[in-house]
């Protein structure tokens, strides 16, 4: 039978899967990720009659797909939209979700449910997901009335967007999916308390910073992830260019200020570098843009920028006197407040000496490797891919881990959302799939996934979607066949005793930390036959004179390849502030 392009109808009506992949199509809905189930088939039929206005791709991994949503969504600032039956299925939705409300990213997830006559009765693929994710949502449905779906998915889109973004969990029963409707997709929202008109700075309070910076001496700019979110970006750059502040940013801020300016700092905090640390420390006016001052940017809160004036600015009024107090807190969006203190603001006086006690700074203690190492360290990979990348359109994804932090310090940004990182909840697994979904928003951008052999194995399975739908997404993988990050852990704090962070045979020295930091001469497992498994291009390197040309045929390559790096792993990820410590605790080597 074929397949019709409109919704089927008795009269005027259709049903309210059709409603739901309509309303998807009214909000501009371009992609969705999706994986089908018993729950969600009625809203799998309706997608395939509305095949030629949304793409539907097919992950291998429900949790696959909701990273992948997380890709699109944190390159193109619209929601990213994932799908997934009941039971099993809605529940690996449940770290992406939590990952969205953690670092703002607006996100519409779309779940199956058994039918309302059996809800409760622990039926077959029953979980109460909107219970499960109460805490992680930015708002959550049960439509239980397919009368309620065109009103639901309108207000779900309406809050992942506005204010402080975040995630949306519409679940939505199997009876009403399949019940029919005469739908007015233009029905009011019903949102009683929320409100987000009006969330701008008001004119005195402009002045009272315009007044602060004038009397500052050492002042630093500190910029977080409302930046990238608000699109404020330019308005940043004209800011600490007309003032001549130094910017720092959070690992989520950063490419919102170029890596290559002379006011940059590189990223703060316990992977930060050692001058932005200094420069917080010192500061006497700290300008806290669209940040939350996360315990892994201040440490011990208590002694963080304890010199400043602070004023925070920020869209989320909860995120105000929450961690740090402020001296002028105030709600806005990031880029109208900075737009208006454009307007207003000059370079204050007397900056010199400031600027070149930073330079002293950036000088006597920079980023750096051991250059002489005779293989691949994975700064120098990830120093490598910047430069060579530079100029071109690039989005780097990563997992978490060392090579996360390592990526945040090497790769030199120039714009915003072209890094993605799983920040504040840290989630293994996320690089390859996010990288997935932006390469599907920006199919003439060059993505690539910095990616550590543990976090990568996590989701190593949407190579199989990168290739069927075809997705010529990057891997480098710094293969170090150990949880890098915790093993540092290990090294600095308990005496280097080896607890299950080893990746390889079990029978090997390096199981119990014996061995001589090269790991086994074939490694385990076989990351080049996986990847050429699923139909991916792979390669192995292992000698730094490789490195470039390896490269080089990764980025021309037609298709998702894999590039396999073979790296020591004893290396650290430095400087480094240990956790709810201060700057004054930091470790150099």
């Amino acid at each position: 039978m074929a397949i019709v392009d409109k919704p089927r109808t008795a009269s005027n009506l259709v049903t309210g899967a059709d409603v739901v992949v309509q309303s998807l199509v009214n909000h501009g809905v371009e992609l969705l990720f999706a994986y089908p189930g018993g729950a969600s088939m009625p809203l799998h039929q309706a997608l395939t009659r509305f095949r030629h206005q949304i793409r539907t791709i097919l992950p291998r991994h429900e949790q696959g797909g909701s990273f992948a949503a997380h890709g699109y969504a944190r390159t193109t600032g619209r929601p990213g939209v994932c799908m997934a039956t009941s039971g099993p299925g809605a529940l690996n939705l449940v770290t992406a979700i939590a990952d969205a409300k953690m670092d703002s990213v607006p996100m519409v997830a779309l779940t199956g449910q058994v039918g309302t006559p059996v809800i409760g009765s622990d039926a077959f693929q029953e979980t109460p997901i909107v219970e499960v994710c109460r805490g992680i949502t930015k708002h959550h449905y049960l439509v239980t009335n397919v009368n309620d779906l065109a009103r639901v998915m309108r207000e779900a889109f309406h809050i992942a967007v506005t204010g402080r973004p975040g995630p949306v969990l519409v679940d939505i029963p199997k009876n009403v999916q399949m019940a029919t409707i005469a739908p007015n997709y233009d029905v009011p929202m019903n949102l009683p308390g929320y409100r987000v008109d009006n969330r701008l700075a008001k004119p005195e309070q402009i002045a009272q910073v315009a007044a602060a910076i004038q009397q500052s001496k050492r002042p630093v700019i500190y910029a977080g992830g409302g930046v990238i979110s608000s699109d404020g970006s330019a308005e940043l750059r004209e800011f600490a260019r007309k003032t001549g502040i130094p910017v720092t940013t959070t690992v989520m801020g950063l490419g919102a200020f170029p890596a290559d300016d002379p006011l940059w700092l590189d990223m703060l905090g316990m992977h930060g570098s050692v001058y932005a640390n200094y420069a917080v420390e010192a500061c006497d006016l700290l300008l806290a843009f669209g940040v939350r001052f996360d315990d892994r940017v201040t440490g011990d809160k208590s002694q963080f920028a304890r010199h400043a004036f602070v004023v925070h600015i920020d869209v989320d009024p909860s995120e105000l006197n929450k961690n740090k107090q402020a001296h002028i807190p105030i709600v806005s969006d990031i880029k109208f407040a900075l737009s208006e203190l454009n307007k207003v603001v000059t370079a204050p006086a007397g900056l010199e000496p400031w600027r070149r006690q930073i330079d002293e700074w950036k000088q006597a203690d920079p980023f750096k490797y051991d250059t002489s190492y005779d293989g691949i360290l994975p700064q120098h990979a990830i120093a490598e891919l910047s430069r060579i990348t530079r100029g071109e359109d690039t989005i780097i994804t990563v997992g978490v881990g060392q090579h996360q932090m390592w990526a945040a310090q090497y790769y030199k940004f120039q714009h915003p959302r072209t890094w993605l990182s799983s920040s504040g909840l840290g989630t293994m697994g996320f690089g390859l799939p996010a990288a997935m979904g932006a390469k599907a928003a920006f199919p003439n951008k060059l993505v690539v996934d910095i990616d550590g052999d543990g976090s990568f194995l996590m989701n190593i399975q949407e190579l199989a979607t990168c290739f069927c739908e075809k997705l010529p997404v990057k891997v480098l993988l710094l293969n170090n066949q150990h949880l890098g990050m915790v093993v540092q852990w290990e090294d600095r704090f308990f005496k280097g005793n080896r607890a299950h962070t080893y990746l390889g045979p079990i029978d090997h020295p390096e199981a119990v930390g014996q061995g001589n930091g090269r790991g086994p001469e074939v490694r385990y497992p076989n990351f080049v036959e996986i990847a050429r498994g699923f139909g991916c291009g792979a390669r192995s390197i292992r000698k730094k004179s490789e490195l470039a040309d390896a490269l080089r045929e990764m980025i021309e390559y037609d298709g998702p390849f894999v590039l396999d790096v073979e790296t020591p792993y004893q290396e650290h990820v430095l400087p480094m502030i240990p956790s709810g410590m201060t700057v004054r605790d930091l470790i150099k080597d």
